[in-house]
């Protein structure tokens, strides 16, 4: 049973934070009353980060990685290889592979991965614009950065057997990762290593 509260309003803003990934109701509770010590000028300058960053955070038209601009800082960094993509399921999955500083490629982020139990399917990711990307682009190598996971294999075999009468190289980053392993968890270290000792992808991965 929830415990009362001595406000609605309290209440009302514990219900808010608790509507966060990972966020109890202790730990809402916790956020608010911490907010509340604060200075009205530090609470503005909190609640106005979050509404800017919601209204004005664009999504780059070629990765589809979050950007202050239409093109990322990443695709327009002329020191990047834009024949190489690396195909994450997410930005966490970009931020990881940068922390590891192995990758001097672009990106290509999904948004998702396909799996049926879940209703999703290449129609409900950004596969079809990897797919034109590729074709238009000169993209001579596409790396294959998925979980390594039932869902990951199954969109890395289903965007192989798409890009395959294309003729361009594809990859899959080494197992160093661990089966069931997500990319964003994984330490630097090893995640780095997995990206240089990427291998072929060919149908011997197919579940």
């Amino acid at each position: 049973m929830n415990q009362p509260y001595p406000s609605s309003l309290l209440e009302s803003a514990v219900n808010e934070f608790a509507k966060l990934p990972g966020i109890g109701r202790k730990t809402a509770l916790r956020f608010v009353l911490h907010l509340l010590r604060q200075d009205d000028s530090h609470v503005e300058s909190f609640t106005n980060a979050i509404l800017t960053l919601k209204k004005e955070i664009k999504y780059c038209s070629s990765c589809h990685n979050i950007s202050d601009s239409e093109i990322c800082n990443i695709c327009s960094d002329l020191s990047r290889d834009p024949s190489v993509v690396c195909v994450v399921e997410n930005i966490k999955d970009v931020m990881a592979i940068e922390n590891t500083s192995q990758y001097k490629g672009q990106y290509h982020v999904l948004g998702g991965i396909i799996s049926p139990i879940d209703g999703i399917g290449p129609s409900d990711v950004e596969i079809s614009s990897l797919i034109d990307r590729v074709k238009t682009k000169n993209v001579k190598e596409v790396v294959l950065a998925l979980n390594a996971t039932m869902e990951g294999d199954t969109t890395n075999f289903y965007i192989y057997r798409k890009l395959e009468p294309l003729h361009t190289k594809v990859s899959i980053i080494a197992r160093g990762v661990s089966i069931g392993n997500e990319i964003e968890y994984t330490d630097e270290v090893t995640l780095g290593r997995s990206i240089l000792n990427r291998t072929p992808f060919d149908e011997s991965y197919k579940l």
